[in-house]
């Protein structure tokens, strides 16, 4: 009957597990970062399912002759956010994983 109630509790552990995954997922989702470039010159606005959501251009830039540099700027921001995107991915991630406490001792369980 033991057997029967650790997988009982492998169960339960894995659906808490997909519960919080989902939560983490969303809240990574509406994260927002910020990418720069040109010192600042450039700031792009990124959520975490990396969708743009706004692109701050300063005036100074705005110079049609010089439209490759601005062009650069912003490719550069937007990597720059997409960079951050991922950092602020990982960070959730980890702290997810360092909650988990070795996955709730599912290891312990299936060896036993």
């Amino acid at each position: 009957m033991k057997k029967i109630n650790d997988l009982s509790d492998l169960l339960g552990q894995a659906q808490q597990m997909q519960a919080h995954m989902q939560q983490l997922q969303s809240e990574i989702t509406k994260t927002e970062v910020v990418g720069e470039s040109g010192a600042g010159l450039v700031r792009l606005t990124m959520n975490g399912a990396h969708e743009v959501l706004k692109v701050s251009v300063d005036p100074s830039l705005m110079n049609p002759e010089e439209s490759e540099i601005l062009e650069e700027l912003i490719a550069a921001a937007a990597n720059d956010a997409a960079r951050r995107v991922e950092a602020a991915h990982q960070k959730k991630m980890s702290e997810m994983a360092g909650g988990l406490g070795g996955l709730g001792g599912l290891a312990r369980k299936l060896s036993g």
